[in-house]
Order: structure tokens, then sequence, then C-alpha cells
């Protein structure tokens, strides 16, 4: 038995060493029959003695059933998102806003590029691989550890102490994972994040697939990585060749080491694949050289990039500098300039948005630009459409805004043929063919009629939406077909009772707002006849709304589609009134006085409370049985908010606290910590290298807290 323990362990290792070398450096050493050769030992020996199989083992990259959906994961450090910058001049501009917040601390920059593909989150656990998930919204994701096995660059396991390459004896003392006891106890678990993306060959190889087999092509590789990677199978994934670039690095939920270079030479030394092409920049002139040089050479790559990342090295002056609830303050992307092509605009289409609002939507000739093909582009309004100057028939030139969303740019007059035609704006909704309004001091035209079945549909979506009440597989289509009057059968089985007045052979919608979602189980039979729905369908579909009765009051508030309500108000007014009924009692004044609440979103909040068939909605969905009251799951009101409406900033290293711990004691007690000092500022946080901040809470009299006097002063009154 141990003779075959050290085979299968010295397979293991060879193995991961040839896929390291195929997938990562580019540089095999063994051709593809050697290489077979001993995967196929490894799986007989396997086969033989299932005992001995591991997660890490390479046989096991693609294994298991397709899944049936994906778990919702939780990330323990939000994966921001990054601020853009599109001219030289918005880059020279973050750089000295970095000077100044980092308060005369030297730093310098490392310039990476921007892989066009989607992020992901690797989780190891005592050096094994996991947890693979999406970045989601940021906060959540979704864990899809099986797909993320099949990408042959990824490793199921670090490399430990010994197999490492070092070179040089600072590294060698620093660098090696499992030095010391300290960086022992890191190692527990190490989350590495990365751009998933797919290759150019791969890309190809995949649309020819799918044109052959009377598939629609995917549009671009981002998209088709961002598709690959959503697949329940992961067979399928493995046969579509994604790979990945690494890019940042955290020990036990903190910043690896003292320099973000460091932790990307410490990931390449541990297995994992990190973009070659990066710099250590010390001037922002080097950044701007570097840029240039990359929006002619990106042409020459095997992937897709649309820019670069440009990050603050130090990781002390990163804390100093700060972030947004966003984005990071210490990094930025440089998109490269939008290419422009033109083409013909050929039709223009109207939608209606939720709110009413019309939009009118430039339907092109079919073109490729900067990897997608575009049809569609928004004019966005009346008064757009005027200040272009745009006809039917028009040649225009198109280009993509952060090389993402398309937009007419101008209109190539000298192209006219006297057949263009003027674009007339509609008087009429497209919809319901209510008469348009369009409200003084607006640009937007709207459809008023309430029950407009566009804005029905939006609002539904709306509602079932993830960042409100979370009703997933409710999407557009099926919304379309709930929306929509249905012709009456002819079997008496299916006869339904008339409503008076109704249209003779046709039965009202299953759903008319978003209170008939659940009442919808009373229709299951009706549910189940709809177009690709079936019985499996319809009792997932109606698990999800009875679950999402439990969503809270937060989500609940964010959609009713209150106007000027989003997702962090919903939050505030939840945890401030801690239910429904108490909120639809408070005034206009004291909503106003409810921090972070104006008098404007007051004053509409009031306004939708006293609207009946608002009311009418609420007494619906409370009978139905949806929580309107806030729960302990959302947490924060179990807390007494004696920081309401005060102000913290947070500089320096805390004794015992992490900064978002301390974060989120500040904010579960009512208060808002902001990343720079100004005269509104309540309370300044200090600890160890508090640095310029605290230089300037004493020079503007701010009161300062160490953590002792910040614990006492939250647990005062608790």
């Amino acid at each position: 038995m141990n003779n075959v323990v050290e085979e299968i362990a010295d397979l293991r290792r060879q193995i991961n060493d040839h896929d390291y070398r195929y997938y990562v450096l580019n540089a095999p050493i063994v051709a593809d029959v050697e290489y077979d050769t001993l995967l196929k030992r490894l799986r007989d020996l396997e086969a033989g003695h299932p005992h001995l199989i591991t997660p890490d083992s390479p046989t096991q990259r693609v294994s298991g059933q397709p899944a049936e959906g994906f778990a919702e994961y939780i990330h323990k450090r939000p994966m921001l998102s990054l601020d853009n910058s599109y001219s030289i001049d918005d880059l020279r501009g973050w750089a000295k806003r970095c000077e100044k917040l980092a308060g005369g601390r030297y730093f310098d920059y490392v310039a990476e590029l921007k892989i066009d593909g989607l992020s992901i989150s690797l989780i190891y656990e005592n050096g094994v691989l996991a947890q693979g998930v999406t970045r989601g919204d940021g906060v959540r994701g979704e864990a899809v550890t099986q797909n993320v096995r099949t990408i042959r660059s990824i490793p199921l396991r670090v490399k430990e102490e010994g197999e490492q390459e070092k070179t040089n004896e600072w590294e060698q003392k620093q660098c090696s994972l499992f030095e010391n006891e300290a960086a022992a106890e890191s190692s527990r678990e190490i989350e590495v994040r990365g751009e998933v993306y797919l290759p150019h060959e791969s890309f190809q190889q995949m649309n020819r697939e799918r044109t052959d087999q009377g598939q629609p092509p995917y549009a671009n590789p981002r998209n088709a990585a961002s598709g690959t990677m959503r697949q329940l199978d992961p067979n399928i994934v493995a046969e579509r060749k994604l790979d990945i670039f690494c890019y940042q690095l955290f020990f036990a939920g903190n910043e690896a080491f003292p320099t973000h270079a460091e932790s990307l030479q410490w990931m390449e030394r541990a297995g994992f694949k990190v973009n070659p092409h990066r710099r250590i920049c010390q001037t922002i002139d080097e950044l701007i050289a570097f840029c240039n040089e990359w929006e002619t050479k990106r042409n020459e790559l095997n992937y897709e990039t649309d820019g670069i990342v440009i990050k603050v090295n130090q990781t002390a002056v990163r804390e100093e500098i700060g972030a947004t609830s966003k984005s990071p303050r210490w990094a930025i992307a440089y998109k490269f300039p939008a290419r422009q092509i033109s083409t013909k605009l050929i039709d223009v289409i109207y939608q209606v948005g939720r709110t009413g609002a019309i939009t009118p939507v430039a339907v092109f000739e079919p073109v490729l630009l900067a990897g997608t093909t575009v049809v569609r582009a928004s004019l966005h309004n009346a008064d757009e459409i005027r200040r272009l100057g745009v006809r039917l028939n028009d040649y225009v030139f198109i280009e993509k805004s952060g090389e993402i969303i398309p937009q007419v740019v101008q209109v190539i007059t000298e192209r006219r043929t006297g057949e263009e035609q003027e674009i007339v704006f509609p008087t009429h909704c497209p919809e319901c063919q209510t008469e348009l309004i369009k409200p003084e001091g607006e640009a937007v035209t709207r459809c008023p009629k309430f029950d407009c079945p566009a804005k029905v549909r939006e609002r539904i979506l709306y509602f079932a939406s993830r960042r409100a009440m979370r009703i997933e597989g409710l999407g557009e289509a099926l919304v379309q077909q709930l929306t929509t009057p249905r012709p009456r059968r002819d079997k008496k089985s299916d006869l339904l009772p008339s409503d008076e007045g109704e249209q003779e052979g046709i039965l009202p919608p299953l759903v008319q707002d978003v209170t008939d979602l659940y009442h919808l189980a009373e229709k299951r039979g009706e549910l189940i006849e709809l177009e690709r729905m079936g019985e499996k369908s319809a009792d997932k579909l109606l698990e999800q709304i009875e679950t999402s009765k439990q969503a809270g009051l937060a989500r609940l508030l964010h959609g009713l589609d209150i106007r000027h309500v989003g997702e962090r108000t919903a939050q505030v007014l939840a945890n401030y009134f801690g239910s429904i009924d108490k909120l639809a009692a408070a005034s206009v004044e004291e909503l106003s006085n409810v921090y972070e609440i104006g008098t404007i979103m007051a004053v509409a909040i009031r306004e939708w409370f006293d609207t009946e068939r608002h009311q009418h909605l609420i007494a619906r969905l409370k009978k139905a049985g949806v929580q309107m009251e806030i729960t302990r799951a959302e947490g924060e009101a179990q807390t007494p908010r004696i920081f309401e409406g005060k102000q913290f900033v947070l500089t320096g290293t805390l004794p015992t606290m992490k900064r978002d711990d301390a974060k989120a004691f500040i904010e579960a007690r009512g208060g808002r910590v902001n990343s720079s000092v100004s005269k509104k500022t309540d309370f300044v946080v200090a600890g160890e290298e508090a640095g310029s901040k605290l230089a300037r809470a004493q020079e503007l009299g701010i009161p300062v807290l160490d953590e002792p006097r910040l614990l006492a002063l939250g647990q005062a009154t608790s």
C-alpha cells in the first residue's frame, strides 16, 4: 500500500508540474502522449484505491453531475469595481488626488493590462482550492467551484515551500508560504482574485462549433467567457478552454505583503498565472508611457484588453488614501480611446420604462465595433435627437463609451442622398396609446398611465430582481407571458369565470401587479400551461415566490419602487422605522429628520404612501404573508443607533479591530464612515501610524478617539 500511496503522490506532483509549465509558463517539457500516459496511470490507481482520491488530484478537475444552480456566496472583502479614466488629463488628476490623500508619504505605482473577462475569487483552505466565486454585485457572488476547477491554469493546490522557486535571500526569508507559524496561520485561508478570459483561438473555435450546430455565435470573448462560467455542466466548461490572470492576494482576509508587486511575485512562485506585461512606475509620466505603448501593442495579444489598471503599490499608503463604497481611490482603470465606426441608421423604436419614460433606440445595419456586433444604441430622448440632427437613413459614427455601451456621436452629413427622413417623436405611448406628457423642466417624455402594460412588466421585473425580492427564474420572457391576456380554451375544464365586461374569448393576464405573484399558486394549472414552463419549472418558481415573502423589509421597500428610494435608502428606512406601518405613518417632518433622508425624498415617500392604490397594494402584500417588519437577519435594528447622524473617519492601525470591523461597528449604530477628514467630520478614530488624517483632525479641532474610547462610546447606551 505504501508503494501505491507514494506512486500516486509522485504522479500528482509530476502532472501538476507539467500543467504549470504548459498552461502558465507555456513551456512544456514532455510530449502530449507522455502526459496522457501519466494521467491514465493516475486514474487507474485511483480507480483501484478510491479512498486515496483527494479534491486536489489532477483527475478531479472535471467531476460530478451538472449543477441545478449556483449557491450564493458573500465575499468577506467586497470585490469593488474600479473608476475609469478616459484621458491622460484624467489620469494626471487621479495621480494628484492620490498624492494629496497620501499626505506626503512616498509611493510608486504598478501598471497592469486590464483583461476583458469576468472577475473570480479563488479561496484556498490549507493550501487546497475550496471555493471559486464570481464577483456578482461585489458583495454577493455565485459559487462556481466545479467550473473553476476545469481551468487548467488555476492550481488545485498552492505550491508549498520547496516547490517554489526563490530568486534571492530576501524572498527566501519573506515570501515562503509555510516559512513560519504566522505564515502557516495565514495560509489556512488564502484568497486569490483574478480575471477569467477566453483566448482568441478558443473563442473562434467555440463560434465555429456553434455555427456548425445552427446556434448563434457569441458576440465577443467577454460574453462568451461569462456565459461559459455560468454553465451548469462543468464538462461543457472544460471543453471551452478558459484561462485566467491573477491580480490580487489576501492572507486570512488581509493584504498579503507591504507592496502589490510582492503579492504578484508571490503568486507567480506559488503556481498562479500572473500577466507578465506589468511595470512598476515611479512617476505619472512613466505610467502614461506604458499606457501609450500598450494602446498599440494590444493588437498583438491572444486575448482582449481594454485598458491599463493602475494601482498604488504600497498597501499602507492605500489604507491612507481609502475607498468609496464602490471603488478604491488608490486604483483606476485607464481605458483605451473608444474605437469609432460608421453605419446606417435604418429605424428608431421606442421603449417604455417602469416609470413611463419613453426611450428612443436607434437600429443600425449590423457592424462590428471593438469586438461586438452592434445593432442598437440609445438615443436617450427627443432633445438628444434634435441635438444630433439625426434622421432615418443617415450614416452616423458610433463608438463605445468605455468600450461597453454603444452611442451615436456624429451624423455624417456628407453622405446624405436626399432619402433621409425626419424622426418624428411619438405623441402617444407605443404600448397603450395613452397621450404622452413631458413634465416641465424634464428632458424625458413619459406615459402617465399607471397600468400601461410595459410599465407593469418593468415594475414586476424590478420587484423580482436580485437587489429587491430576489425571485429567481422570473425573467423577461416569463413576465411577458404572465402579463399578457390569454385566449379562452375550448374545454370546459379550462374555462375561468369572466369578469364583468371581459372581452369575449379572452382571459385576463395571470399577473396584473406584483401582488398577483403571491396568488399564482392558486393558478398552478394555468401556470404549467405557459410556454416552456411545465410542472417542475412552475413548482420551482412558486417556491421562489414563497421564499421571497421573507426577503426582509429593506428589500421590500426597494422593490416597491418608491421614487428616490434606492437600495441604500431602503436599508436606512428599514433600520430606522422597523416596520412598514411605522414608515407609512411618518410625516414629512419625521422623515426629513432621518439621517440621509432629505426633504425632496421625504415628500416623495409621503406621497407614495398617501396614494390609495399603494395602500391597497401594501394591504394585499400583507394579507399574502409578505414580511413587513425588520427581521433579526437584517441585524442593524437590533443595535441602538446612538451614532445616528455622526460622521467618522478611520486612520492608522487599531490594536485589536480590523478596519472593516471598526466600520461595521460604527455603521451598525447608525454612523457613517468617510475616507477623508472635513469640517463635517464628528470623530476621527486613530490607531498607530495615523498619518495626515490625524493631523488634519487636530488642525480642525475634531475629537479623536482611540479604540477603547470608540468601544466605550458605542456601548454607552446599548
